[in-house]
């Protein structure tokens, strides 16, 4: 596919006459070069136009045709608020910076995926410098706080590890990456209380939730790669809001977690474990179903989580390699015929699909991995995704300030 086209090319790309095309020129919508064809006169259209620029604006004009109320309907799953080159969701299918993400999560570690997003070289993550913060003052700090989940632990010691950040505020482009690759790890020792470790962060979780299968590590692996960023849902969003008004790499991260700690959000692989657990233990698995869904009808219980994500009706990709992964290296003593039953009956009843908190909660249950596991996993991924997310924020440095429709009452005016 060429780079650029022709003035007849970009003007039916976008809809428009060549009029019109020349008329976005002058008011600085698009940008025109030379074609270098001296024999075409050196006209209009004798100029060549980006092709990726073109492209751009004709989704731009796309997205306004669409939008219609836009302020009742972007926030629910509408068109697009923010421009980002970080990634993208098209066709049933996950890119990071263009590169499919489950064909990154056969091989690739989190933390070159972190250099993906991040736009930096591998070793610049791999090779950080080690958080500032004393060993003794991190012990203290998770033996207070042990007891307590991995989300309460994190929500607490990534505001009090900032505090200890030296360079926390800096701008430069090397002060950033090095926050960045503290971060990540900061956050995943919170999340598994454990000290700061430069190991990659699959075999970190392995060796804390005991797994000595390579396998299975491996499995952490992938988990951790698909989850690392997913456009701009509500914890991204949060990330870049709080970005947005000046906030440092932690207090962004620190919002994105709370957000992603709802059971809307990241949470809802803890309502996936709790229907695992209760699946488990009925006699019809279809009758369930069936009884659950007609309570739900009528708003008395949830629906059901881990089935149907609206973004992939044909089926959550990600879900998908993670499961066949699971099922490859399960073990004959595993629960994961009752993984693989429960999705069918789903499947026949409902015709949703598993989603990625499916997937995850499932890694916990067929691996017997401690209570929270999956969040964690999801946790420890998806900064790396808000990390690119505010590093794109700052770039544009322009603060993020949506509009609300007033539709209450007003005032007497007499």
């Amino acid at each position: 596919m060429s780079g650029y086209m022709t003035a007849a090319e970009a003007a039916a790309a976008l809809g428009i006459s060549r009029a019109t095309l020349y008329a976005y020129v002058s008011r600085g919508m698009l940008t025109s070069s030379p074609a270098g064809d001296a024999s075409a006169g050196g006209g209009p259209q004798s100029r060549r136009y980006a092709a990726a620029e073109v492209r751009r604006l004709a989704r731009r004009k796309a997205d306004g045709k669409r939008a219609g109320k836009v302020a009742q309907k972007v926030l629910d799953w509408g068109v697009p608020v923010l421009e980002s080159s970080i990634t993208l969701i098209a066709d049933g299918k996950l890119f990071y910076r263009g590169q499919d993400a489950v064909a990154l999560a056969r091989h690739a570690s989190l933390e070159e995926v972190a250099a993906l997003l991040w736009g930096c070289p591998a070793r610049r993550v791999l090779e950080a410098s080690a958080a500032p913060i004393a060993v003794a003052q991190w012990s203290a700090w998770l033996k207070l706080w042990s007891a307590h989940s991995p989300l309460e632990r994190a929500l607490v010691l990534l505001p009090a590890a900032a505090a200890q950040m030296p360079r926390i505020w800096a701008q430069g482009r090397d002060a950033q990456l090095d926050t960045a690759a503290q971060l990540m790890r900061l956050l995943a020792a919170a999340l598994i209380c454990a000290a700061p470790s430069s190991e990659p962060l699959h075999r970190q979780l392995a060796h804390a939730w005991g797994l000595r299968s390579r396998t299975q590590a491996d499995l952490l692996r992938a988990a951790l790669v698909l989850c690392a960023d997913h456009e701009l849902n509500a914890s991204t969003f949060a990330v870049r809001c709080i970005t947005s008004t000046g906030m440092h790499l932690f207090g962004a991260a620190a919002g994105g977690l709370a957000a992603l700690g709802g059971p809307r959000h990241g949470g809802e692989t803890t309502r996936v474990a709790a229907l695992f657990e209760e699946a488990a233990h009925v006699d019809d698995l279809h009758r369930y179903l069936g009884e659950r869904l007609v309570a739900d009808e009528f708003g008395a219980t949830p629906k059901l989580p881990g089935f149907g994500h609206p973004l992939y009706p044909d089926g959550d990709p990600r879900a998908r390699l993670l499961l066949d992964m699971l099922a490859q290296h399960a073990s004959a003593r595993s629960p994961m015929d009752e993984v693989d039953a429960l999705a069918h009956a789903v499947m026949e009843t409902t015709g949703a699909r598993p989603t990625l908190d499916y997937a995850l909660a499932a890694i916990e249950r067929v691996l017997a991995l401690p209570r929270g596991a999956a969040f964690t996993l999801f946790a420890t991924a998806r900064a790396t995704g808000w990390i690119a997310h505010a590093l794109e924020q700052n770039a544009d440095g322009r603060l993020i300030r949506p509009r609300a429709r007033y539709v209450g009452e007003f005032g007497d005016a007499s």
